[in-house]
């Protein structure tokens, strides 16, 4: 079978899941040489293995997965089309129709119903009354394509974009402000779909011309502190020849999901010219992972760093060091102690 786009891949195998009762997910594909997407699989969420990292094996966390194999795998062809070549259809999991609605990939909250949980918390009406009005005009809580929790993370993301009056303004006012005293000044800002601010990014000329000298080895970090819209502080750090930490380029971050730190990263390299450094530091969360994964940042060391022993003043630290190609494909692990 062929298809003009991915989402109508993502569409049709979606529909079928929900008819049969499981949910969905995009597993890794390849890119070519060109960097363009060759092919990829879509299978069901309850793929792959889960694989414990708490010290205390008495108490391990439940995971859903499964190992199951059902899935589709597509190819990209020259023309743009994109073709189902194989297909997998065996699950090793009871499958639930009548429970499709509750699954993570067939939760769709849709436009009509944002806009009505918006104006309804903006006029202080509760969750709960809210939610209730919405069943009532779906006829029943069956015909529902989402929760009351989808409702009240919406909720709580909207709330997080709300900026106070004339805060957005201000904020830009300030940016301009910058840029009129120092033409290298370098901003951009994320809006989301109603031109709320999402995610901002700065670099002043003092840390644009740091960068130049002081990029070899970086640190990221997003875990020092969340201003009053718990938005994310996200500095990029580096050493000068001192040894001393100097702040080369920062931003503010709505939610550390994979998309905001593809943007991050986006905006980031065009501030220094696409010039990576030669190794970051930082968190190996999962979301930065995915920004690797779609060759936002390529030739990088990541470095995933825990605490093992305390001795007194002495700690020791465990780091995992991450080696990505400049392809962006993963190369090994490297383990040490600190």
């Amino acid at each position: 079978m062929t298809f003009g786009s991915e989402n109508e891949v993502r569409e049709y195998y979606k529909s079928y899941a929900q008819f049969k009762g499981f949910s969905i997910c995009k597993l890794g594909g390849r890119n070519g040489q060109d960097g363009k997407q060759k092919w990829f699989s879509i299978a069901c969420a309850k793929n792959g293995v889960f694989t414990s990292k708490g010290k205390n094996s008495l108490q391990v966390r439940p995971s859903t997965k499964t190992n199951c194999k059902a899935k589709i795998n597509v190819a990209v062809r020259n023309e743009g089309t994109f073709e189902i070549t194989s297909v997998f259809h065996e699950h090793n999991h009871i499958l639930s129709p009548g429970k499709s609605r509750h699954l993570r990939s067939h939760k769709v909250l849709d436009s009509t119903a944002k806009r009505k949980l918006q104006l309804n918390d903006e006029a202080g009406i509760t969750l709960s009354k809210t939610f209730q009005s919405l069943v009532v005009e779906a006829g029943r809580y069956d015909n529902m394509t989402f929760d009351e929790r989808s409702c009240r993370n919406y909720i709580s993301e909207t709330r997080r974009l709300r900026l106070g009056n004339g805060d957005a303004e201000a904020l830009c006012q300030y940016l301009y402000r910058m840029q009129s005293r120092c033409l290298i000044f370098f901003y951009v800002y994320d809006v989301d779909e109603e031109n709320r601010i999402r995610n901002v990014f700065w670099a002043d000329g003092r840390c644009r011309a740091a960068y130049e000298y002081f990029s070899d080895v970086i640190t990221f970090d997003t875990t020092y502190l969340t201003n009053c819209y718990d938005m994310s502080f996200a500095p990029f750090v580096g050493v000068n020849h001192h040894g001393q930490s100097i702040l080369l380029e920062c931003g503010l971050l709505s939610s550390e999901d994979s998309e905001s730190f593809i943007w991050l990263f986006k905006a980031w390299l065009t501030c220094m010219n696409e010039r990576a450094p030669k190794a970051i530091i930082t968190d190996q969360c999962r979301s930065i992972v995915i920004a690797i994964e779609k060759n936002e940042v390529k030739g990088l060391m990541f470095c995933d760093t825990s605490i093992l022993e305390e001795y007194g003043t002495t700690t020791i630290f465990g780091v995992v060091e991450t080696i990505l190609g400049t392809d962006g494909e993963y190369m090994r692990d490297i383990s040490m102690k600190v």
